[in-house]
């Protein structure tokens, strides 16, 4: 149906610059910035029926087209080919040149977008980005749903108080109940705070005393939610901007949307979670990892709302029908690490898409109670769970949400050298 490629920008003496090697089909991240643009090959019936191009949407015409088309298609008939198979010319008053050249082609794009958000019944409203592209911010029901956090715990009682006064403190969505698990805790003070939260209406605290298994920890806690929704969060996060849960249950509510990652910051205001690349350094990496505050990233992809294969567990939300009908976190063999890569990978096998939001924004304290795989114990168990996860997923390398032209070796969007590109 549509058939779109990867491309770079030519100035006038001949020069190549600024190659975008793009995502392969990417409904949340399309509707963040017209991706597909050049080269775009469109089913001649297709825009026939259609009416091809219409009047009021000059400087976004194009960007109006492909959103009539994609929504006539099944996503297996949207195909993007990762070669650079378009040259976008360089010149003085070009949108190639700087989008603010062409002001009136973005608010194009707003009310392309705005259309057919209405069409696809009536699901957000668009609001127009610093840089030139786009956020939609996404219907919720008039009645929200129940959201559980599940933030599980040894000890840590700064950490955990931390954490949980920055939910109670800022989080604006208001309808949460949060299970604290206890495992295995045998510090006073934390003792002492959590019998004092489990007063709280809208707390439970849960006893574990087994050994430490992440996501049987979590698994256990699920079964006792009570929420439409669940939340699994770290006991290290602190919350940034009010409405980060508003926005990761508004997409998570999205029909086909399994996990709603968040975007995590180091304390440091370096970028420490932008989403999961899978297959990079051999299993997983984040996304644009250390990028500081500010920065966009590569072609913006850091600052915008889009799929991913995976996102990380430290915070996340999903159906809690989701995560019982993949089976939860895998408490035998994933037991801490790639647990998360994992489930959202089943996650996606069982038809549903992730999707990562830079607009719900918290810190992460990261590993600061767990602390490093530092022992012969640790170390083997670390590479156990990388031998199943390459087993399990043997084709982890070909992310959908990345490019074959970029690099596994690192997480910052660079050029694979030589391309993984196959023949």
């Amino acid at each position: 149906g549509v058939i779109y490629s990867d491309e770079d920008k030519i100035d006038t003496a001949g020069k190549r610059s600024s190659p975008y090697f793009k995502s392969d089909w990417n409904e949340f991240l399309f509707r963040s910035q017209n991706m597909v643009c050049h080269l775009g090959v469109y089913r001649s019936d297709l825009v026939k029926a259609l009416g091809g191009f219409r009047t009021g949407f000059e400087g976004s015409q194009d960007y109006d087209l492909a959103l009539r088309c994609i929504e006539k298609l099944d996503r297996s008939l949207i195909v993007h080919i990762p070669r650079i198979l378009y040259h976008w010319r360089i010149h003085a008053g070009s949108t190639a040149m700087a989008g603010d050249e062409k002001p009136y082609a973005a608010l194009a794009g707003v009310k392309a977008l705005d259309e057919h958000l209405q069409r696809k019944g009536n699901i957000g409203t668009t609001e127009l980005l610093p840089m030139g592209m786009y956020r939609v911010h996404y219907s919720r029901p008039v009645t929200p749903p129940l959201v559980t956090l599940i933030i599980p715990t040894r000890n840590a009682y700064a950490l955990v108080k931390q954490c949980i006064d920055s939910i109670q403190a800022l989080t604006t969505y208001s309808h949460y109940e949060i299970i604290l698990i206890d495992n295995g805790s045998d510090d006073a003070e934390s003792l002492d705070y959590f019998a004092a939260l489990a007063q709280q209406e809208n707390i439970r605290v849960l006893r574990d005393d087994g050994p430490f298994n992440y996501s049987a920890l979590n698994n256990g806690a699920v079964r006792m939610a009570r929420g439409e929704l669940i939340g699994l969060v770290n006991n290290d996060i602190e919350v940034i901007t009010p409405e980060w849960l508003d926005e990761m249950v508004s997409i998570a509510l999205q029909p086909s949307v399994g996990a709603v990652g968040a975007r995590l910051w180091y304390p440091d205001d370096r970028l420490q979670h932008g989403g999961v690349v899978v297959g990079v350094g051999g299993v997983a990496g984040h996304s644009h990892k250390y990028l500081p505050k500010g920065d966009y990233g590569y072609f913006c992809r850091a600052a915008l709302t889009q799929e991913l294969s995976a996102v990380t567990a430290a915070c996340l939300i999903i159906k809690k029908s989701i995560f019982e009908q993949v089976g939860g976190l895998d408490e035998e063999n994933l037991k801490i690490a790639f647990n998360d890569v994992d489930f959202c990978l089943r996650v996606q096998e069982a038809g549903y898409i992730n999707v990562w939001t830079p607009f719900a924004e918290l810190y992460h304290h990261e590993s600061a109670t767990r602390g490093l795989e530092d022992t012969p114990e640790k170390k083997e168990r670390f590479s156990n769970e990388v031998v199943y996860i390459q087993s399990r997923w043997p084709n982890i390398q070909d992310d959908y949400a990345y490019n074959p032209n970029l690099t596994l070796d690192h997480e910052d969007f660079g050029l694979a050298w030589p391309p993984r590109v196959k023949l």
